[in-house]
């Protein structure tokens, strides 16, 4: 009931009145939480890299639960580490009841699957000791990008929203200074979120494989399911029916084909792209020995 109410308002009310919807909806979410079924799979990134447009895709799919409620399209309530603090049950919140993936499941003759998607998952330390922990058995998605382009890409998401106000050349030079010490924060308070570490990791960020090394050293490599966002990009159908197959669905239609958050830049100075692509060739190197494949990124 509360979220079709929400759903009713959503295009209509003023903001304060949303705002009473959504206290209301995440309000019996909580009370109800210990009868909600906590994700299957998560997407856990890489920042720039199609997340958001694979998570779009896949909940497409009728087995597929959307976050509750779904008239707010999310793909993540960013738990682990920004809303740490509001608990368990709080996260329960934003997912299906056990009885209506039952319902579904008996008119369809297959279990629809629950999860989210959250591009800083991979990056922050913390956060696969805290997801394993909560979910030994989870499925691991995560989408890499020619970390070159990826770094690009990310410093125009961060000019575009506001919170970059440095060239592209100078945000890198000065991304040590900014991100220092912002590890030591995090392992000292379970509680604190290293918005320098997030927002401006151009260059760190790109170094994949120890990001991947955390998650694989709790999951092990048969519950991960790693591939190049290139691939996402040249076939959005091809690329959905794999990570559904490893999700143990069958092959669903993309009816929306469409990349999401897509930000048009201008051409990266050569001398940078240079640089950029010498700093990650052996970092790319170890990453696609470690993988048993090649990306035809710079190694």
């Amino acid at each position: 009931m509360a979220e079709q109410l929400q759903a009713r308002l959503k295009d209509v009310a003023p903001r304060w009145l949303k705002d009473v919807a959504n206290t209301v909806t995440r309000g019996y979410a909580v009370q109800t939480a210990e009868r909600r079924h906590l994700p299957d799979f998560m997407i856990i990134g890489t920042k720039r890299g199609g997340t958001t447009s694979m998570w779009n895709y896949l909940v497409q799919h009728p087995l597929v639960m959307p976050m509750y409620p779904s008239s707010r399209g999310l793909k993540s309530p960013w738990y682990f580490y920004a809303n740490y603090a509001r608990g368990e049950a709080w996260y329960r919140s934003h997912f299906a009841t056990e009885k209506r993936l039952d319902r579904l499941e008996a008119e369809t003759g297959s279990r629809p699957v629950t999860g989210e998607a959250c591009p800083y998952y991979m990056y922050d330390p913390r956060i696969a000791g805290r997801v394993h922990a909560m979910m030994p058995e989870l499925k691991i998605i995560v989408l890499l990008r020619d970390p070159v382009k990826r770094a690009y890409s990310h410093f125009w998401e961060r000019t575009g929203e506001g919170d970059e106000t440095l060239t592209f050349e100078r945000a890198l030079a000065a991304e040590p200074e900014r991100t220092a010490g912002e590890l030591d924060r995090m392992a000292a308070d379970p509680f604190y979120y290293g918005r320098a570490h997030d927002y401006f990791s151009y260059r760190d960020r790109g170094i994949y494989l120890p990001q991947l090394q955390r998650w694989e050293a709790l999951y092990g490599r048969d519950r991960m399911m790693i591939m190049p966002a290139e691939e996402l990009y040249a076939d959005e159908q091809k690329a959905v029916d794999k990570v559904s197959a490893f999700l143990g669905l069958p092959s669903h239609p993309v009816s929306v084909a469409k990349r999401h958050n897509h930000l048009p830049a201008p051409p990266m100075d050569p001398a940078t792209r240079a640089e950029l692509t010498e700093f990650y060739r052996e970092h790319n190197r170890a990453l696609f020995t470690w993988l048993g494949t090649d990306y035809g990124w710079p190694s």
